[in-house]
């Protein structure tokens, strides 16, 4: 089953606020004549960069089949077996680690010993649902 990563107001307005001032800088300074024919290489970057966080937006998603749990941000992704997992944390907001993840209050994923991944999708409820289906020893914590 797949699930689509919620979008957070905070993020995307972090997002698209990003774009949007790059995307205006570079159009004023090309309007304004700021920019020289030997500059415009500088637009390959970003292009770029606006191609990846776009990318990242709108490629984040997870799934759960035959035992795995996929999970795709842009270029990063990854498999872990749900028979790994030993705990889900419900509602918690990560800052730092790895995080292929649209928004706040998502699901943190501890697996083997020490490794953590932290996600958002669309409907916690519905994700730890289907993984306990898979797995029932799972703990889960509010």
């Amino acid at each position: 089953m797949k699930f689509k990563s919620r979008k957070d107001v905070l993020f995307c307005a972090i997002i698209f606020g990003i774009l949007a001032f790059i995307l205006g800088l570079t159009i004023i300074g090309i309007l304004r004549g700021e920019m020289e024919q030997s500059e415009r290489w500088t637009l390959i970057p970003i292009i770029l960069v606006f191609g990846f966080v776009l990318w990242l937006y709108f490629g984040t998603n997870y799934e759960l089949s035959d035992n795995k749990f996929i999970y795709r941000s842009g270029p990063f992704n990854g498999k872990i077996s749900v028979d790994r997992i030993r705990e889900i944390v419900k509602g918690k907001t990560v800052y730092v680690g790895f995080k292929p993840a649209t928004a706040r209050k998502g699901l943190l994923i501890k697996y083997d010993k020490y490794e953590e991944i932290y996600i958002s999708p669309k409907t916690n409820e519905t994700f730890i649902k289907k993984v306990l289906e898979m797995n029932s020893g799972i703990k889960i914590t509010v």
